[in-house]
């Protein structure tokens, strides 16, 4: 009975953190997409560090969002890609960090340079600019991690996000 209990709990957890994704993007829909964009949602992605459920969540949140783009199939599908890349590799970084401020910093470098991903879609779709486009969604990407990082330690502190 607890392991169902555990996993309904882990799959609400994930659930509420896709459709959070999904909310903030869309709520906020003229900065979260473009070659300069503020994707305030992808402070989401510092969770990750936790646990890895928070990859698929943010994924799966990723894919809801970009339904709203401009980019139509291309930025859902490459979009999409692009959170779960980000996600795994800071999830598989930040497992070498003892401290959560550590994996914190892991997150928010790591989800910040592969935003190449995005300026490379942008790149081909929209033919805009491949280096001036990378700065400014890194730009963006940086801020809205650095914000995440500061929320979720300071949850981080009182509650265990890592079950």
């Amino acid at each position: 009975m607890e392991n169902t209990h555990a996993k309904t709990v882990g799959l609400l957890k994930s659930a509420l953190v896709a459709a959070l994704y999904v909310v903030i993007t869309v709520a906020l829909l003229p900065w979260s997409f473009g070659p300069i964009q503020l994707r305030l949602a992808e402070m989401l992605n510092n969770l990750a560090v936790f646990n890895k459920r928070y990859i698929w969540a943010l994924t799966l949140g990723c894919f809801i969002a970009n339904l709203w783009s401009s980019l139509g199939a291309v930025d859902v599908v490459f979009g999409s890609l692009g959170t779960l890349m980000m996600t795994g590799v800071s999830y598989l970084l930040s497992r070498f960090a003892k401290s959560t401020p550590h994996k914190l910093v892991i997150s928010v470098l790591s989800c910040t340079v592969l935003t190449w991903s995005v300026a490379l879609e942008l790149f081909f779709v929209s033919n805009v600019p491949f280096w001036a486009t990378y700065f400014t969604v890194a730009v963006g990407e940086f801020i809205s991690m650095v914000i995440g990082a500061g929320v979720f330690w300071l949850i981080s502190l009182r509650i265990d996000l890592t079950k």
